[in-house]
């Protein structure tokens, strides 16, 4: 599912208890990570969930982002967050902000204060892998 179709669902669905369903059933959809990434080196820190991150250069040059958690809420996040930068060179990455995304839905504001900082811990770590891809 693109970022498009994410935020028209988002705005389809009631605040509240719809999202939060839609949210996990991203998270479910989410590929995950094979054991051997889940290291220390690729975990993101400032989350409330355990939460690996990866990235590289596809063919295209597009960023290629893989991340897992440990907890679906989360992976949901994870979900919403590579759609946003799907298709992206990691030049173009670094400049997004998708925390724009998530407060257009709605999202942002019913994450509680942890779920938040483990976002924008989400986003750092993001700038900072695409950075180094660039």
């Amino acid at each position: 599912m693109d970022i498009d179709e994410i935020v028209e669902t988002f705005e389809a669905l009631d605040p509240g208890e719809d999202r939060y369903r839609f949210l996990i059933e991203l998270g479910k959809d989410l590929p995950g990570l094979p054991d051997e990434a889940k290291v220390e080196s690729h975990r993101v820190h400032g989350c409330q969930s355990r939460v690996w991150m990866v990235a590289g250069v596809d063919e295209q040059g597009h960023l290629a982002l893989h991340a897992d958690s440990d907890a679906f809420l989360v992976r949901g996040l994870i979900a919403v967050l590579l759609a946003t930068y799907a298709g992206l060179s990691p030049a173009q990455a670094v400049d997004v902000d998708p925390l724009a995304t998530f407060a257009r839905i709605g999202l942002e504001q019913q994450l509680s204060m942890g779920r938040r900082n483990g976002l924008h811990s989400m986003v750092q770590r993001i700038r900072a892998l695409a950075a180094a891809n660039a």
